[in-house]
């Protein structure tokens, strides 16, 4: 499924329920966020802190956050670690189709939280990098799945926060995830928003095993990971003995 780059540039604000800012997308048609959790809440209560609670306990974290867009989990990950005193090292590895939103970034109104990260903001778009003692950023710029193999360090923990699997299928695929199941570490934790059956189909078959996230203010999604977690399985052996007709989402449904 080819992307629209004519409809790329055209981008609208939105206030989303807890007061935080996001836009909305004319080429996906749907915006960054969720309106309704809240641009900042959903950021913190889907990825970060289930990935910092779940995650074991090391010197450095290596995260992939897929998609980059406006930057949030990048950015709250690095307010989050600074506001509990968390000093792990933590490298940002981040695909991102647009650039012109990137080096945009200044220009859009983030929440006081991020007051502290300007200078952070300012480099990313600026050089689509950024480096201190305890944080490291890279944004690759292009396509995520022509970018994927390319990725030589093994991740620990994964934000799957692409638009949505009906709006940006190649990014929810088995195929897709069977990339990812590539660069994990064994105790990988991969956070995402999604609950839909294809979409657990496709991890799944990849060999990951799946958990439902801790209760939270927001929608429920989806924990994966390849060892085991002190959550509540999701049987995808029975859901299937229940739903024999169901599929996981592949490359060959969209090209």
């Amino acid at each position: 499924m080819p992307y629209n780059e004519a409809l790329r540039p055209y981008k609208q604000k939105v206030t989303t329920k807890d007061g935080s800012q996001t836009l909305y997308s004319s080429e996906f048609d749907e915006c960054y966020h969720s309106t309704n959790d809240g641009a900042l809440n959903e950021t913190l209560q889907k990825h970060i802190l289930p990935a910092f609670t779940l995650a074991p306990h090391k010197d450095k974290l290596v995260i992939l956050d897929i998609c980059f867009g406006l930057g949030y989990n990048t950015l709250a990950t690095i307010y989050y670690c600074k506001l509990h005193n968390i000093s792990t090292k933590i490298e940002i590895i981040s695909p991102e189709l647009d650039i012109a939103l990137v080096q945009d970034l200044l220009n859009f109104t983030y929440p006081a939280e991020f007051d502290i990260l300007k200078p952070i903001i300012e480099q990313l778009g600026q050089n689509q990098c950024y480096k201190d003692e305890q944080f490291s950023i890279e944004l690759l710029i292009g396509d995520a799945r022509a970018l994927l193999p390319y990725i030589t360090q093994k991740i620990d923990i994964i934000y799957q926060d692409a638009f949505s699997p009906t709006k940006n299928p190649l990014l929810w695929t088995k195929e897709y995830f069977v990339m990812l199941r590539k660069l994990c570490k064994e105790d990988v934790i991969m956070t995402t928003y999604s609950s839909a059956t294809p979409v657990r189909m496709g991890m799944w078959e990849s060999g990951f095993k799946l958990f439902n996230p801790p209760k939270s203010s927001v929608r429920s999604g989806t924990i994966a990971t390849l060892g085991s977690l002190e959550l509540e399985p999701i049987d995808m052996e029975l859901k299937l003995q229940r739903n024999p007709n169901a599929k996981s989402m592949k490359d060959s449904d969209y090209q």
